[in-house]
């Protein structure tokens, strides 16, 4: 069981290269909005309620997968709210089942930002897609997370289309240990 863990600021492409990656490994993506929406439905962005809530539903997907052998892809846009002891909770639940988690990380530009965070795409998701606002909240340390652990992979989205950097995805977890559809 492997989690392709594709991580970034907002706008660098996470969700689009998501599903490009899906499309080329057979792998399900369980994009980080549908855990924001669902907590987003009973409490404000950034609550406590907000904050524990969206922590639950991301332990149980990444338990329910484990459990069932189910490799996935997984977005997430490193920022405050998040408690970062959860990263390595969500490690840990997918290592006690004999998984591994691949640590993609996506860089762009603040000027690539800047263009892309008003794209449409954005906006069906709820995401920020005002870059004023975007501006103000990265000047406030919105947007500060401790690192990750170290990446398989780093992705300039400035340099490559979603497609190429999906192959690339592709390429360095199939060398890393091979994903297969639907292990």
């Amino acid at each position: 069981m492997h989690v392709v863990f594709l991580h970034g600021p907002p706008a660098a492409g996470k969700h689009t290269i998501g599903q490009k990656l899906s499309e080329l490994t057979g792998l399900p993506l369980f994009h980080n909005h549908l855990a924001v929406d669902t907590a987003k439905s009973l409490f404000a962005f950034g609550t406590p309620g907000f904050n524990r809530m969206r922590a639950t539903l991301w332990r149980a997907a990444f338990a329910e997968a484990a459990v069932a052998g189910q490799s996935f892809i997984f977005t997430f846009n490193p920022e405050a709210t998040v408690d970062p002891g959860l990263i390595e909770d969500l490690c840990q639940i997918v290592r006690e089942r004999g998984g591994t988690v691949y640590f993609i990380e996506l860089k762009c530009s603040p000027a690539a930002i800047a263009q892309r965070i008003g794209n449409e795409s954005r906006k069906a998701f709820g995401k920020l897609t005002d870059p004023e606002l975007y501006k103000a909240l990265d000047a406030k340390g919105a947007f500060a997370f401790p690192p990750l652990p170290e990446a398989l992979l780093v992705v300039n989205t400035d340099e490559l289309s979603a497609d190429s950097a999906a192959e690339r995805i592709a390429q360095a977890i199939a060398g890393a240990g091979s994903v297969r559809a639907g292990t």
